[in-house]
C-alpha cells in the first residue's frame, strides 16, 4: 500500500514539474515579454509597454488577425458538415467492420503531418494530380490555380483537422439512446424535426468537443499557410513564427503579445465547453 501510494506521488510529481518546466513558466515568461519593448540587439529590453498589443491591433495585424478567425471558422464549419454524417453513419453501423473504420480514420497520422501537407500541395499544383485528371477527363483546358491560394489552406486545414471532428462525435453519438429517437417518432414527429429536437441538443457535447478541437489547432498551425498558401495566406500563427524565428525581424515582445492573444481566446474557448459541457450534464440529470 506504502508503494503504491510512493508510486502515485512520484508520478504526480513527475507530471507537476514536467508542466511547471516547460508549460507553465514559458507561458509566464511569454507574457511578461509581451509588456516589454523591443530591441535590435538584444531582442527585449526591460521597460514596460503597451505598443505591442497596440501595434497588433493596427490595421494591417487586426486584419490577419480577423482573417485568421475566418479561415478557421470555415474550416471548422466544413470539417462539421462533413464529419458529423460520417461519424453519425460509422456509429450506427452494425457491420463487423466497424472497428476498421474507425481506425480508417486516425490512420494518416501514422505519417508526418508536414509530408501530408506537401502530398497536398503536389495535388494541387499546377501540374498536380487534379489539375492533370481534370485535363486528361475533358472539364478544363488549361491548370487552375489551385495552389497558394486561401481554398488551399482551408482544404489543408480540413484534411489534417477532420478527424479531431470525427472522434469526438462518433464518442458522444455511439453512447446516443436512440429511444428518444422512437418515442419522438411515435409522438409523430418528422425525421427532421427529432433531429433539430432530439439528435442535435443531445450530440451537442460532441460537437463542442469537435469544434473547439479543430478550430484552436488551425489558428495555431502556421505550416499549412506558409506551404498551401504560398505567402499569400498570412495567418496569426505565421505572425508569430516569424516574429520569432526570421532573423530579419525577429520582433520577440510582439509575437509574445500574439501568442497571449491567442492564448486567451484557446483559454476562452475551453472555458465555454466546460460550461457547455457541465450544463449539458446538469439538464441530463
Amino acid at each position: 500500500m506504502k508503494e503504491h501510494s510512493l508510486f502515485h506521488k512520484v508520478t504526480i510529481g513527475i507530471i507537476v514539474l514536467w508542466l511547471l518546466l516547460f508549460a507553465l513558466i514559458p507561458n509566464i515568461i511569454m507574457f511578461v515579454v509581451s509588456f516589454m519593448e523591443y530591441d535590435s540587439s538584444s531582442f527585449v529590453k526591460a521597460v514596460f509597454t503597451l505598443d505591442n498589443y497596440k501595434q497588433f491591433f493596427s490595421d494591417n495585424y487586426f486584419k490577419i488577425f480577423i482573417n485568421s478567425f475566418k479561415i478557421a471558422a470555415i474550416a471548422t464549419a466544413l470539417c462539421l458538415i462533413i464529419g458529423y454524417p460520417f461519424a453519425y453513419i460509422l456509429a450506427r453501423s452494425k457491420s463487423k467492420y466497424k472497428g476498421l473504420l474507425a481506425l480508417l480514420v486516425v490512420i494518416p497520422y501514422w505519417t508526418s503531418a508536414l509530408i501530408r501537407t506537401y502530398a497536398i500541395s503536389y495535388m494541387l499544383a499546377a501540374n498536380g494530380l487534379i489539375n492533370t485528371i481534370l485535363i486528361k477527363i475533358g472539364i478544363i483546358d488549361a491548370p487552375l490555380k489551385l495552389l497558394y491560394t486561401e481554398g488551399a489552406v482551408i482544404f489543408g486545414f480540413v484534411y489534417t483537422l477532420l478527424p479531431f471532428m470525427i472522434l469526438p462525435l462518433y464518442a458522444t453519438i455511439e453512447k446516443f439512446d436512440f429511444k428518444y429517437v422512437e418515442a419522438a417518432q411515435d409522438l409523430g414527429a418528422s425525421k427532421l424535426k427529432t433531429f433539430y429536437h432530439i439528435i442535435l441538443p443531445l450530440t451537442s457535447p460532441g460537437i463542442i468537443a469537435g469544434v473547439v478541437l479543430v478550430f484552436l489547432p488551425a489558428l495555431g498551425l502556421f505550416y499549412i499557410p506558409s506551404l498551401l498558401g504560398g505567402g499569400k495566406t498570412m495567418m496569426v500563427s505565421n505572425i508569430i513564427q516569424e516574429q520569432f524565428t526570421t532573423s530579419v525581424i525577429q520582433n520577440w515582445p510582439l509575437g509574445s503579445a500574439a501568442s497571449v492573444l491567442i492564448t486567451v481566446v484557446m483559454g476562452l474557448m475551453i472555458w465555454a465547453y466546460y460550461k457547455s459541457s457541465k450544463s449539458f450534464q446538469t439538464k441530463v440529470l
